[in-house]
């Protein structure tokens, strides 16, 4: 599975490196994915932090 940020629709908010730490960080104040592919173990807090996302700005490809 791969995540990805929209960068353009992100406000911010941090939910979602807070939600999953090991797939999503902020940098210069708008998050983005750490890395290439999301581990099955991250797989499940990676689902949740697209899903809580305020402006969907967490694309989830399976």
């Amino acid at each position: 599975m791969k995540a990805t940020v929209d960068r353009d629709a992100c406000t911010g908010c941090e939910l979602c490196a807070q939600t999953c730490p090991a797939v999503f960080e902020m940098d210069d104040d708008l998050a983005r994915a750490k890395m290439d592919e999301v581990p099955a173990t991250e797989a499940e807090n990676c689902r949740q932090a697209a899903a809580e996302c305020p402006v969907d700005a967490i694309s989830i490809d399976e």
